[in-house]
């Protein structure tokens, strides 16, 4: 046998776990055991592959940075809008009378429930209300532009028939 292609045995222990994985993977697979351990300690040898995991790791953690970013703007988002809303409700809130607080705690009470079930509503629905308001702030402009050229061909469409009228 040449030198090239000869194997060397090795008796390795491994943990129960990762034994059964191999395993299920060599039945599953049609391969032998042998290949997958040495397919993978190709794999983890190869010169580029600490590369291929760094970029892997990088590309993760991108899309890590770019959630967190997210989520930090939406709470801030949320923060100033909650900031805002209590900073108006008290200074417009007026205290009531004695005989009129029952019927405003009722009420409250009525508008939370409605508050609640708004709530509820637009979370089933599976759309961020933050996201909406960020998006009338910030809209897409290709969405605008789409929007302008519809109006545009309309004007023009309304256009051509009032002057096919003034023709006839």
């Amino acid at each position: 046998m040449s030198r090239l292609h000869s194997r060397h045995r090795l008796n390795l222990f491994i943990e129960r776990d990762h034994a059964r994985r191999l395993n299920e993977l060599s039945a599953k697979k049609g391969v032998s055991k042998s290949s997958i351990v040495a397919a993978a300690l190709a794999s983890w040898l190869s010169p580029d592959a600490a590369d291929k995991r760094e970029a892997a790791m990088a590309k993760r953690l991108d899309r890590l940075s770019r959630q967190f970013e997210k989520l930090e703007r939406d709470q801030n988002i949320l923060i100033e809008t909650v900031a805002l809303y209590v900073r108006y409700y008290l200074t417009v809130s007026t205290p009531l009378p004695e005989a009129h607080q029952e019927a405003a705690r009722a009420q409250g009470r009525a508008r939370f429930e409605q508050f609640v079930e708004q709530l509820g509503g637009h979370i089933l629905r599976g759309r961020s209300l933050v996201r909406e308001v960020y998006e009338e702030l910030e809209p897409d402009t290709r969405r605008l532009d789409e929007i302008a050229a519809q109006v545009e061909a309309q004007e023009r469409e309304q256009q051509q028939q009032l002057d096919g009228e003034s023709e006839s």
